[in-house]
């Protein structure tokens, strides 16, 4: 085959192994999902310590991020010094830690559907979030698409059929957790010029967040599990829970990195209702008609935010395009100048 040929033969291969990456990260974040839902439910495996399943979880992935970076070199660390740990990372690290604690924590209270409707307020929270410390510019439009989510999520509480206002109260605390790490993320990494994969990300703040949960953890769940004579740790399950968690980590490296973050956002959305269609059939989790029409309404919602965001960046990419050839004529007239000055000298030798 010609030029033509081969060039068709390799978009394949590029879309191919995009849809592979979507693939895997879907499959892995389900599985992490609904593993983490059947560790912790009471009428399952019933070991409701989230506290303790997240420092697992953060002992497993600090570890093999060391291991990559340090040892096997894998990865490029990031310098940077004792000075911006303390005031950048840690207060990230602090953050994250606060949101898989009542993330995990929510699985003890809600079905996996109800929580997957939930977290559609993240762009909400981090919107406001972003305004309120003059990360985001208000905008009338943004904030009346906040609003229409907020409305559908509220309608899908309203038809929910196993409500449990605590678990409610920790799902959203850890959407405002998250959304605030996120926009902190921006403050104190990004605009330092400091940028983390989630490999190095795993390297400085899993540590950190352990250091963080080990703190309630002593007083909240090292008591209960001390007395639970009985309980003998189970390599198996918890060994492969924390490697699927770290696994999870990679796939969002390569997923992110071979394609781009709107795909991320595209693939989260077929995600969540894969779960919700799961949690329904496997698990038996009830989903109302008000459920799927209230989360309909916020999935509209997010599908214009993201769609709004597609749009801003396209907008700035089209006004960087017409700069470059502006520098590369003043380039060239400059390049020219400077050869009719030399032609000039040469006949003025």
């Amino acid at each position: 085959m010609g030029k033509g040929g081969s060039l068709s033969d390799g978009v394949v291969k590029k879309i191919i192994l995009s849809y592979t990456y979507v693939a895997i990260w879907i499959f892995l974040s389900f599985t992490v999902i609904v593993y983490n839902k059947y560790i912790l439910d009471k009428k399952m495996y019933n070991w409701p310590f989230p506290i303790s399943l997240t420092m697992i979880h953060m002992s497993f992935c600090a570890t093999l991020a060391i291991l990559v970076v340090r040892v096997f070199h894998l990865v490029e660390p990031v310098s940077m010094s004792r000075d911006v740990y303390l005031s950048s990372v840690v207060p990230i690290g602090a953050l994250y830690s606060l949101s898989l604690w009542l993330s995990n924590s929510a699985y003890i209270y809600l079905s996996v559907s109800f929580i997957q409707m939930l977290k559609a307020l993240m762009p909400v929270a981090v919107y406001s979030i972003g305004v309120i410390l003059k990360k985001e510019n208000y905008k009338n439009d943004t904030m009346c698409n906040m609003l229409s989510i907020s409305l559908g999520v509220a309608v899908a509480a309203y038809g929910e059929a196993r409500f449990d206002t605590w678990g409610v109260i920790l799902q959203l605390g850890a959407v405002a957790f998250e959304a605030t790490r996120l926009v902190m993320i921006q403050i104190l990494l990004t605009s330092k010029g400091i940028s983390l994969n989630p490999i190095t990300s795993l390297y400085y703040v899993a540590p950190c967040c352990l250091v963080f949960l080990s703190v309630p953890w002593i007083f909240v769940e090292y008591p209960v599990l001390k007395e639970t004579s009985s309980f003998h740790f189970d390599f198996v399950i918890f060994g492969t829970n924390s490697l699927c968690a770290f696994a999870l980590n990679l796939a969002v490296f390569l997923l992110v990195g071979k394609t781009s973050a709107l795909t991320m956002n595209v693939a989260g959305v077929v995600k969540d209702w894969l779960l919700i269609a799961f949690s329904w059939s496997v698990i038996k989790d009830t989903v109302t008609p008000l459920n799927l029409f209230g989360y309909g309404l916020a999935f509209l919602g997010v599908a214009y935010y993201n769609h709004s965001k597609l749009q801003a960046l396209k907008a700035k990419e089209a006004q960087k395009k017409p700069e470059q050839p502006d520098e590369e004529t003043g380039r060239l007239l400059q390049d020219r100048e400077g050869d009719a000055i030399g032609k000039r000298n040469d006949q003025q030798n």
